[in-house]
């Protein structure tokens, strides 16, 4: 089988694309190129989107040589911006909490960047080194979560279209981190010990933004100012640290107020919801429904899906409290199987 790979420079990726050469497919890899530079600075935090970029490029090129397989970059860096840095903005300045990994996911990882290289290559699958499963539900396909716990990238993953899906390929569903990170360290492969992008962007996110510091008010939900803040968009519902407002029983902040410029803290009780609206579906394990499904959420990427909950016109409904429900965040359903259901955007 013709498996285009995308290589990121890293360990995940890498071992991925060693393991579908073991089992005797014809594997090329192949890279987004995102960076521009001059654009930005950018900073020398690991992060998928920055002047590292380079490096990592080479990283991949000098594996693939290693490997024995063919290799391509793909310039998507205006792409890139149209699609997700301008979200970004648009998000941030609204006073919602984006996550751009997932909209990178859908439009260029699974989306320009396969098909720009099917002009030039030509491929039967396309494989990544994401920790999630693929499945088949009820004549569905579906991203459902890896044997990693820890490690599992489902939840960035619900976006993806039937196709796209049914074109991927997870070689590290079933494996553990360690595992990966072992079959790269025997196969004498440099990143084996590579850290893991935590970021998404290296620098300060005020140059993404194109804007200075916004100095405005931290206020409690009753109004009483506590202390003050260099711009709204630095913070997000739910967030404890870098506040800045002394000690004492700890604030949680409760909501993001662009208008008035003001970032509202509270007790952890007041950044707990047992409901929220969501928006913007896509169904992956079940065909899209009028009816009531029951499942079990995740509201943001770390931890496992909690529950049961219920979801019904758009308004999903929780047995327990779900704490720093962010606007602007993905709400992702699950089933008893870890399967995905569906999933979509945080509204209120």
């Amino acid at each position: 089988m013709k498996i285009a790979v995308g290589l990121s420079g890293g360990v995940d990726s890498a071992v991925a694309a060693l393991l579908l050469k073991r089992e005797g497919h014809d594997v090329t890899g192949i890279t987004m190129k995102l960076w521009r530079e001059g654009r930005y600075m950018g900073g020398e935090r690991d992060a998928c989107f920055g002047p590292g970029e380079a490096e990592d490029i080479a990283a991949a090129e000098s594996f693939a040589a290693k490997l024995g397989i063919g290799y391509r970059v793909f310039d998507c860096s205006e792409e890139y911006e149209k699609i997700v840095l301008d979200y970004f903005r648009r998000e941030r300045t609204a006073g919602r909490t984006p996550n751009p990994c997932i909209v990178c996911n859908r439009n260029m990882k699974f989306g320009m960047l396969p098909k720009l290289a099917e002009r030039e290559i030509g491929f039967d699958k396309f494989a990544t080194g994401h920790y999630a499963r693929i499945v088949e539900r009820d004549g569905r396909l579906a991203i459902a979560r890896a044997a990693d716990e820890g490690k599992d990238q489902s939840y960035f993953l619900w976006g993806l279209s039937q196709e796209q899906i049914a074109r991927a390929m997870f070689p590290l569903g079933a494996l553990s981190k360690g595992e990966v990170r072992e079959i790269a360290r025997e196969a004498g492969l440099p990143m084996a010990d590579k850290q893991d992008s935590q970021d998404f962007y290296s620098g300060d996110s005020n140059e993404l933004l194109d804007t200075e510091d916004r100095p405005g008010d931290i206020v409690t939900t009753d109004g009483k100012k506590l202390g003050r803040h260099r711009g709204y968009w630095h913070y997000t519902v739910g967030q404890r640290q870098g506040l800045g407002i002394g000690g004492g029983t700890p604030f949680y902040v409760v909501r993001v107020d662009a208008c008035r410029n003001e970032v509202v803290v509270g007790r952890r009780e007041d950044a707990v919801s047992s409901s929220l609206v969501v928006r913007d579906f896509n169904w992956q394990g079940i065909a899209e429904t009028a009816e009531p499904v029951t499942g079990f959420v995740k509201i943001r990427s770390t931890g496992r899906p909690i529950g049961p909950v219920t979801l019904e016109n758009g308004v999903l409904r929780a047995s327990c409290d779900l704490f720093g429900v962010a606007p602007g965040q993905s709400a992702v359903l699950y089933g008893e199987d870890g399967t995905i259901l569906c999933g979509g955007i945080i509204e209120k």
